[in-house]
């Protein structure tokens, strides 16, 4: 912070240096003699406010707020905008008061206030351009000693300008692009930044070619958002980059400028998806700045990225609670939360422990907290199914009152679309976990009716499986292909929803945003109390597997063989979103999500179902358990809609078959 303020201190003075020396030498360029010599005498008069007056004009128009190594365009800008200030306020000094009331004659004059404008504007805008680009040359330098891998960047002319801003910053490492491969055909003979564009993918082969010629060996493809966009075709890209054997690496971003350009490996899922839902950044940035974020479960996929994105956002304070060791000391020490300008911290505890939950919650004063932590592998669950009670409903209820106890603005739970007429025990869980949060919702707005303490909402957010997460899909498949298959699906017909884990975590946060500002108005049975995000058209898992092992170079059935294994307990053809019963709620201005009201159940019953299903817990009595889910749950009843279990009598069970990963 002293540093800050110490540069910023330095630049007013510059600035307040500039301006005077702008005006001396107005006088000096357009006076000479008797009435140069009259003006410098005024000038101790004159000049003094004349500087303050300039000093609040530079703040107002923010000249202070950027580094002068990034000045740009917008900067420059602002400089010509604050000296026609000014110079419009000498003009109108000039011409109404100095000289009808103290001298008789133009102090200045309209070429002199001209001639100030121009002179105010170099003396202002050079000194900044010429350091920029002394900090560009000695990047340039700097980036060309530590350039060791030859690189061709492939995407569309601004996506490839943010690339190589972050290469000259010193952001993006290592890299010493030889060429540009653009999908845009008038963009092919163009310099970018020194770079020439050299062609268009499907030129690939010939480019690689002609640089390994001249010596010039391409080791290394970099790859924009533009790159992978489905009209630029990235399948064949990624087939051709695997013929020449190149690596592939794609540009990710935390932020929106070049100084936060990253790098990271092409993975296969990163071509499987629609294009991803664009987030409300400045939403984002406004629900989070200053807040204070709990976590549960912040070692799981979805735990981890919401820490990463909530930290990203403006987050004051984190607290990821977990109760495996290793994934939190992973999610801790990684980069994202390691470098974070937030208080980062970390719990170890499990939600199971009530007692633990409400200590931490209380001694930390969340402002949110995200409940990731859960049980979700439905094969699991199916067999384990008290544990899956224990931590998913019982779990959720100690988080929900612990929450509610700290005082916190809002508690968001991740559930899943399996939670819709729930044929397994992950489904039936969850389900009942929401119902639970809606309860308190509504006796939390209620209370706050009644003059108590501010409501905390309770949300349930609900999505489908979500690529890269523990136990998807696409990591079973993958592994399949590398050992050369089978690559097996439980059912031929079976169709999931699929989403990115960034896209997942970014759509939490949006729905939490508007369940925290827009919801609060309305009682608890009249406010949206489920999301659920748009996750475009199912895929059909047969068709996934076929994709990814043509992506892989192979082809299905021929170099790698495709198994139907037949479906396991707890799993159905496909998912739904909303329940029949759920009145949807229409959100204006928020891409990207869904909503319902809520249905839950009076407390005092609900407080009973609760009672039995410990009862039937401590007893080992599933069908205890699950005559409570069905009561509380009536869809629960007709779990026939689940695909049948048995396999087929000619296929083998192979030792790990896919099913489309949980949420």
């Amino acid at each position: 912070m002293q540093k800050r303020t110490f540069k910023t201190a330095v630049m007013v003075v510059h600035d307040l240096a500039a301006t005077a020396a702008a005006v001396v030498l107005t006088f000096v360029f357009r006076f000479q003699d008797g009435a140069l010599a009259e003006r410098l005498h005024a000038l101790p008069l004159l000049l003094p406010p004349f500087l303050a007056y300039a000093g609040l004009i530079y703040a107002w128009f923010r000249l202070y707020r950027t580094k002068w190594r990034f000045a740009s365009l917008p900067d420059l800008a602002g400089i010509v905008r604050a000296a026609s200030v000014t110079a419009l306020t000498l003009l109108v000094l000039d011409y109404v008061l100095v000289s009808s009331n103290l001298y008789g004659f133009y102090f200045f004059g309209k070429v002199a206030i001209l001639l100030y404008w121009v002179l105010q504007i170099f003396l202002l805008g050079g000194p900044r351009l010429a350091f920029r680009y002394l900090k560009y040359a000695r990047s340039r330098q700097s980036q060309a000693r530590a350039a060791t891998t030859p690189t061709l960047l492939l995407g569309r002319g601004a996506d490839i300008e943010i690339v190589l801003r972050a290469i000259e910053s010193g952001s993006v490492k290592r890299l010493s692009p030889k060429g540009i491969l653009s999908p845009r055909a008038d963009e092919a003979g163009q310099m970018m930044r020194g770079v020439p564009v050299l062609g268009g993918f499907r030129d690939l082969e010939q480019v690689v070619t002609d640089l390994a010629n001249r010596g010039l060996p391409v080791r290394r493809l970099v790859a924009t958002p533009s790159a992978l966009a489905p009209e630029s075709e990235p399948d064949d890209l990624i087939a051709r980059a695997r013929r020449l054997g190149l690596p592939l690496a794609r540009v990710t971003s935390l932020g929106e400028g070049m100084r936060d350009a990253e790098l990271a490996p092409l993975e296969i899922e990163d071509l499987l998806l629609r294009p991803t839902v664009a987030i409300d950044r400045p939403r984002l940035e406004g629900f989070l700045t200053g807040a204070r974020v709990v976590v549960t479960g912040g070692g799981g996929s979805i735990g981890a990225e919401i820490c990463a994105r909530a930290v990203a956002f403006g987050a004051a304070a984190l607290l990821v609670i977990e109760n495996s060791e290793p994934a939190l000391h992973a999610v801790l020490n990684g980069p994202a939360l390691l470098h974070a300008e937030a208080e980062v911290q970390g719990a170890l505890a499990d939600i199971r422990d009530r007692e633990r939950l409400h200590a931490i919650l209380r001694d930390f004063r969340p402002t949110y907290v995200f409940h990731a932590a859960a049980l979700k592998q439905v094969p699991y669950l199916e067999r384990d199914w008290a544990e899956g009670i224990k931590t998913n409903v019982f779990g959720s209820i100690n988080v929900a009152e612990a929450t509610v106890a700290a005082g916190a603005r809002a508690l968001v739970m991740i559930s899943t679309d399996k939670a819709i007429e729930p044929v397994s025990q992950l489904g039936v869980t969850k389900r009942f976990a929401e119902m639970v949060a809606q309860s308190l919702d509504h006796e939390t707005a209620l209370d706050a009716e009644r003059g108590g303490a501010e409501a905390t909402r309770l949300i349930a957010v609900r999505f489908g499986n979500v690529l890269g997460s523990a136990g998807s899909v696409v990591p079973v498949f993958k592994a399949q292909i590398a050992r050369g298959g089978p690559v097996t699906v439980t059912h031929a017909e079976m169709v999931r929803y699929f989403m990115t884990v960034r896209e997942a975590s970014d759509l939490v946060l949006t729905a939490a945003s508007h369940a925290d500002a827009e919801g609060r108005g309305d009682t608890g049975d009249q406010r949206a109390a489920v999301y659920v995000l748009k996750m475009g058209q199912p895929v059909r898992i047969r068709d996934l597997a076929e994709r990814m092992i043509r992506l892989a170079g192979f082809e299905p059935g021929e170099d790698i063989e495709i198994q139907v294994t037949g479906a396991r307990p707890g799993e159905r053809l496909n998912e739904i979103l909303f329940a029949k019963e759920e009145p949807r709620v229409t959100l204006a201005g928020i891409e990207g999500v869904m909503a319902a009201k809520p249905v839950f159940a009076d407390r005092a019953v609900l407080e009973g179902w609760i009672a039995r299903l410990r009862e039937a817990v401590a007893a080992g009595d599933r069908g205890a358990a699950e005559a409570v889910f069905e009561e509380a749950i009536p869809d629960f009843r007709n779990r026939a809609r689940a695909v049948p279990t048995t396999k087929p009598e000619s296929l083998a069970p192979p030792p790990q078959a896919a099913e489309a990963a949980t949420a």
